[in-house]
This record gives structure tokens, sequence and C-alpha cells, in this order.
């Protein structure tokens, strides 16, 4: 898609320069995917130069334009064995060429907030917290509240994400995986990741839902309890209801998954 009302492209650019009919540029995957006929300028964080994948000792920073193909290929820090053991599944949804692992972003992924974004369910599931800066200086909010609904997030316009960051104590442990859609090569209509905890259960819910929804556990639950849990989490009105899948279809997968991955992470 040609965005033919560009007239100007800032690189590279930086918070505070953002004004109304600007674009922030990274990837563009998911910009150049639709019409967007109000916007003017692109602002390029691309040419910011941030490092990808920073490995820090209280866990794994990665920046908003680390791209889906620098994000599979890290082979670092292998005690983040939770990163290392969802990383791959998470981006293999995204069902995508190479061609766009080498560009799409995992801040790309994050900003567009479909409910399929497996970069959504791997970062709210490692405990991911997301570094926004913008003119009245930087703010941190937990990847589970950074998505507001399918398509929003907590961003204000003259705001940019820059980082997500992986709490070490998060991003180890035992973790499972599971992704369903319509069709063998289908957008993900619900993704499940679970981690066990120091202190139990945590399960996180995607793609099903038009947000993401995290429930913690103190301990194992059994199938009764986390079944109930999963039906008061969750809203009747909070299932994703797309030609991807039927509200409750992907509620029945849900339920499904959620005691597959119990069952796979009980001691």
């Amino acid at each position: 898609m040609d965005l033919h009302t560009v007239v100007e492209v800032v690189s590279p650019a930086r918070a505070g320069q953002w004004q109304p009919g600007d674009a922030w540029l990274a990837g563009g995957t998911a910009l150049f995917g639709e019409p967007r006929p109000g916007v003017r300028r692109l602002l390029d964080l691309a040419a910011a130069g941030w490092p990808p994948i920073t490995v820090r000792g209280d866990g794994l920073e990665i920046a908003a334009t680390c791209t889906i193909a620098e994000l599979a290929g890290f082979a670092e820090a292998p005690h983040l064995t939770a990163f290392h053991g969802l990383v791959t599944g998470c981006c293999r949804a995204f069902l995508a060429s190479f061609k766009i692992w080498n560009v799409a972003t995992v801040g790309g992924n994050l900003c567009a907030a479909l409910p399929a974004g497996p970069m959504i369910a791997l970062t709210a599931a490692l405990g991911g917290e997301c570094l926004i800066l913008g003119p009245a200086g930087e703010r941190r909010v937990p990847v589970t509240r950074f998505v507001t609904g399918d398509g929003t997030t907590v961003l204000r316009p003259d705001e940019l994400l820059r980082s997500v960051t992986l709490p070490v104590a998060a991003a180890t442990g035992r973790t499972a995986y599971r992704q369903g859609s319509l069709f063998p090569h289908g957008r993900s209509a619900v993704l499940l990741a679970g981690r066990l905890a120091p202190g139990g259960l945590v399960l996180t819910v995607t793609a099903a839902t038009v947000r993401p929804y995290q429930l913690t556990f103190a301990g194992m639950p059994d199938a009764a309890t986390l079944e109930s849990a999963l039906a008061a989490t969750v809203a009747d009105d909070a299932w994703t209801d797309d030609v991807h899948g039927a509200p409750a279809w992907r509620r029945h997968l849900t339920f499904r998954y959620a005691e597959e991955i119990r069952r796979e992470l009980r001691p």
C-alpha cells in the first residue's frame, strides 16, 4: 500500500517531534498494510540505531525496533529458559515469510494491538514492561495493560514505545505454549502461554480475547479451579469475534488449551 499523502520522512526520529499528521515508522509492515489518508510525515524510528536486544543484570531489554528475525535468532543468555522456551513458537505464530521476519518489529506488533499479535503473548507471558517516551518524559506500563483492546493501546498520539524489558525472574523457568487457528496456516484464533513460576502457575491468554488476560495461581491449580478462574476473569464480551473464529469456539479452545498447559506443567 502506497502512502501517497506522505510529504516528508524525519530520520532519525525521537520523542518530542510528533505533530498532527505524523506516524511512527519502525518496520512498516502494519503501517503500509492499509490506507492512511491522514498521514503527512513518517518519523523513522529504525534510524535511531537502538540495539535490538540487550542482556542486563535484571533481565532482557528488547528494543521496539528489534525485528522478528533478530528476536528468533537470539541465542545468548541460556539461563533465561522461559524466554527461549516461548520465543520460537511465538515467532512462528506470525506465519510470515522471511521477508516479513526481517522487517516486522516487536514494537510494531505490540502497537498494532491486534488480538493475534504473538509478540503481545510473548512479552505479556514473561512479565514484560513497556518503556514509553513522550514530551512529558517517560513512563512504564506492563504489557498486560499496554494493550487495551482490539487495535487500541495506552499510547497517546505524541508518545512512542522505546522498548520492552523482561525481568529475569519471569524469563526463567518451565513454559508451555498452545496456538490454534481455523486453518493450518491461518491467523491465530487462540494463543496461550503458561509459565511455572516459583510461586505457582502464570497463564496468559491472547488472540482469543480482545486484549491479553493473565491469571496467576499460588501453586498448581486443579482443573476445576483453573476453569472457574478463567470463567470469572474473561467476560462474555471479551472474546474476539471476527472471520478467524467465533467467540464460543475460541472460548472452548482456550479452556481446553489451558487444561493441557496445566497438565504439562504440573509437577
